[in-house]
């Protein structure tokens, strides 16, 4: 574990030396819970605690940062296994730092054009993913940063039922059971403020998903 600690404060100097706000954990248990606080993340698959390939599988259910994986043998198949697990790209060790820096910027370069490209279209219903904004019907809605999240994450899928755990997962970054009403108090205020409790239904014993409010309109 020394030379892997010492090997990740090497990284993590040169990353910040070329202007990336960089830190490294040690185990794939904090990766899964850190996650969300970053705009990519360096993978090494030898974990001390879970498998490295399942720690990327459950950071891509729940979001999409872009993900490198450090690999230690560097075959076919493990790259194979590290694309099919969602990662963006791999490098095998040992590896140039200056490359790795390299193949951070191409990623972190792709991953935001895609962004900036993303717009999601529903009906009457457009939201804008690079500028966080939502419109009805050409007009801004006025959101939280919460409400917008949680709109975005249904309008995402929107076939798909979100359980109350996958929301919290998703829009509040807990894996914790779902308590209270944080959900709710949500849910309903983006029905107001969308004009139409269509818009978001619920679906009993479940969760939510996107609706058509256009329907209650009519």
């Amino acid at each position: 574990m020394d030379d892997d600690a010492a090997c990740a404060r090497s990284v993590v100097q040169v990353l910040r030396r070329n202007g990336f706000d960089a830190w490294s954990v040690g185990t794939g248990a904090a990766a899964l819970a850190q996650h969300h606080k970053a705009d990519l993340l360096l993978l090494d698959l030898g974990l001390p605690d879970l498998d490295g390939l399942q720690v990327c599988a459950d950071i891509r259910a729940t979001a999409d940062t872009p993900i490198i994986a450090i690999t230690e043998s560097g075959t076919e198949l493990e790259r194979v296994l590290c694309l099919k697990s969602g990662c963006d790209d791999c490098v095998n060790k040992p590896y140039g730092l200056q490359e790795l820096v390299a193949r951070v910027e191409a990623v972190l370069r792709r991953a935001r054009l895609a962004v900036h490209t993303r717009c999601i279209v529903h009906g009457p219903l457009r939201i804008d993913a690079a500028r966080r904004e939502a419109y009805l019907s050409g007009n801004l809605l006025a959101l939280t940063r919460k409400e917008f999240d949680l709109l975005h994450v249904l309008a995402s899928r929107p076939g798909t039922v979100f359980s109350r755990k996958e929301l919290m997962a998703l829009v509040w970054h807990d894996r914790s059971p779902a308590t209270g009403r944080t959900i709710d108090t949500h849910v309903n205020s983006l029905r107001k403020k969308l004009g139409a409790s269509t818009w978001i239904l619920t679906v009993r014993g479940v969760g939510f998903r996107l609706g058509r409010g256009m329907s209650a309109a009519a």
